[in-house]
């Protein structure tokens, strides 16, 4: 039985941005309370980079150890190291560089100028393989239980970079695969599938503007996830959608409370 997905809809995307930051820090700080450390999958996009430069402006910020936090990503642009359209340079910028990391705790994915040269493959096998280390007998698979994975859902309902029809959708065993073809540039990716979202405790979608409304309405509607994947992205105990009212707009009503002033 899968639980219903939680929606909470604010007025703009700052006000979101800054109400998930919030709510970031007090799972992160309750996770390292319960365990001792936490894990994070972050998301790129402009979603996942506005709630990370939210983070950094929090005075809460401070409660989280930051040392004590695994940070992992959804996915990645294969592209060479510190290309600024790579979401590890963008997360540091936004936030990472900011804050005390240990720097062996920072999960990034492998660039095109990595040990595995252009080889997406390559590159995304060694991350499952990353991710299976890190993985205890507590968790469910070959991925840690993450405490949060955020994922931003595209235009085209893609979340990470799973995009409808392609294979990286379909499968079913791997953790991390590389993306080849993917319809926005570039088109050589690594990501996460669905079996390794699927671990996660909880599972967040970012969505704000009026160019996610329709991706938004046709996920919750009960579509298929190899037609719109971020309808096929779910946590094992919760699964909330984090919404402004322009990404909100075609959703029914009886759906979502109404936002709060």
């Amino acid at each position: 039985m899968t639980m219903a997905p939680q929606l909470v809809v604010h007025r703009d995307k700052e006000l979101m941005a800054q109400a998930a930051a919030a709510r970031l820090i007090t799972k992160i700080v309750d996770a390292q309370a319960a365990r001792g450390s936490a894990s994070v999958v972050l998301t790129g996009g402009r979603n996942g980079n506005g709630l990370l430069a939210a983070l950094a402006a929090a005075p809460a910020r401070d409660a989280v150890d930051w040392g004590r936090l695994d940070l992992w990503w959804g996915d990645e642009r294969f592209l060479t190291e510190g290309d600024p359209d790579r979401n590890v340079t963008q997360a540091r910028e936004a936030l990472l560089d900011a804050v005390p990391l240990n720097p062996k705790r920072v999960h990034a994915m492998p660039a095109s100028d990595g040990p595995y040269g252009n080889d997406a493959d390559a590159a995304a096998a060694a991350y499952a393989a990353e991710l299976a280390a890190a993985a205890g007998p507590e968790d469910h698979g070959p991925v840690p239980s993450f405490d949060v994975l955020m994922l931003g859902v595209g235009p085209d309902t893609h979340v990470a970079s799973l995009f409808p029809e392609l294979p990286a959708v379909r499968e079913t065993e791997r953790t991390v695969v590389g993306v080849h073809g993917a319809p926005k540039p570039p088109p050589t990716r690594i990501t996460l599938t669905l079996p390794a979202i699927r671990a996660a405790r909880e599972v967040w979608l970012l969505a704000a503007g009026e160019d996610k409304a329709q991706a938004t309405a046709i996920a919750l509607s009960g579509a298929g996830e190899i037609q719109a994947p971020a309808a096929g992205a779910r946590g094992r105990s919760r699964t909330l959608w984090l919404l402004d009212s322009a990404a909100a707009s075609r959703l029914p009503r009886d759906l979502y409370p109404p936002a709060s002033p």
